[in-house]
């Protein structure tokens, strides 16, 4: 038995990754921690990757051009791929506007590994709620290569699952992804 096996065998999971992207204010960190910590009641190892955390350590170098978004999800699904391969439930949340590197981080956790999650919500209902009011200073043209405005976002085209959180509640969200979470993490335990 090698030691990916052992860990299974002892955390009695496979490790997933569980990529949440979306939109600005969409509701990815929300719907983010409140899985991990259903997760974690369940007794299910689980963590969570988000992008303001991210950016202010491991990412501190990188803007928000084209090239240090993509430098940014690369590093972001290198550091999923080492945690899915010791057996967690990894909640990665970040926007990842493009496709390409959305599926960079597929291949790089294994097709079998990942979940791509879109948290779907419309640009109108991001700029209404703009938790941080970020949107609002994209509008004033504060700031600049913001998503949605100014930068942009490729939607999923096949994404694994669709939150919809104009239509779901959190807790309506989390429990979607944990009836496929845990099909997943637990069909070779």
């Amino acid at each position: 038995m090698d030691r990916k096996q052992r860990r299974e065998e002892i955390l009695g999971q496979s490790g997933l990754v569980v990529w949440l992207t979306g939109l600005p204010g969409s509701g990815k960190s929300t719907i983010a921690a409140a899985l991990e910590e259903k997760l974690l009641e369940m007794n299910r190892p689980a963590c969570v990757l988000d992008g303001d955390i991210v950016r202010t350590g491991l990412n501190s170098d990188l803007g928000f051009s084209d090239d240090d978004r993509n430098e940014n999800i690369r590093r972001i699904a290198e550091v999923a791929a080492i945690m899915k391969d010791a057996s967690l439930v990894t909640v990665a949340a970040f926007i990842s506007p493009f496709a390409h590197m959305r599926e960079f981080a597929r291949q790089r956790a294994g097709k079998e590994a990942f979940m791509e999650v879109w948290i779907k919500a419309s640009l109108e209902t991001c700029i209404r709620r703009d938790p941080k009011g970020m949107y609002r200073k994209a509008l004033k043209k504060q700031i600049s290569d913001f998503t949605g405005i100014t930068s942009a976002y490729e939607e999923p085209a096949n994404p694994d699952m669709i939150i919809d959180t104009e239509k779901l509640t959190v807790a309506e969200s989390v429990n979607l992804l944990l009836g496929a979470i845990i099909k997943r993490i637990t069909s070779t335990s």
